[in-house]
């Protein structure tokens, strides 16, 4: 009898974290300051456009500056893959976790029944990092943001 290993995608690629929760809102100018001060956190007034994610992004950061952030995400234009989200309410959309090995992890989430939504992309956000979309067999949107390789090298021990 062979045996197959199926990877858990949250355990096998340490290490892994999460990173911010994406809330989709209509205006971050009319929205960041308030839901900031909603969950008693800042907002620096940031705002990055993403051409490639056909969004604007800004973060909100609870008084530590600690992880996880709430990104605040606004769709621009029409064809946003956020549009229709909005268009059913926005809200809560999405959980992203930083990984160290972003294409081992999009082949874990698919062998567990995730799909890939959005192939690896660099994130205009997070400084040219990688960024992957995978819905997952529960109807979850997660993002992978893949860690820095400077992060990488200093918690395996190599230098």
């Amino acid at each position: 009898m062979i045996q197959t290993k199926i990877m858990d995608p949250l355990s096998e690629n340490e290490p892994i974290r999460l990173h911010h929760v994406g809330y989709v809102v209509r205006s971050i100018e009319k929205m960041a300051h308030r839901f900031a001060q909603s969950i008693g956190a800042s907002w620096d007034g940031k705002v990055v456009l993403d051409t490639l994610q056909g969004a604007q992004v800004t973060f909100i950061a609870n008084c530590d500056y600690a992880f996880p952030l709430v990104e605040l995400v606004q769709p621009e234009g029409e064809d946003s893959p956020v549009s229709s989200f909005l268009k059913r309410g926005g809200g809560l959309h999405h959980l992203c976790y930083e990984i160290g090995d972003l294409d081992r992890q999009l082949e874990s989430s698919r062998s567990i029944g995730g799909t890939v939504v959005r192939p690896p992309l660099p994130a205009v956000a997070f400084q040219g990092r990688r960024i992957a979309w995978v819905f997952t067999k529960d109807r979850l949107l997660i993002e992978f943001l893949e860690t820095p390789e400077e992060s990488v090298l200093s918690t395996t021990g190599q230098s």
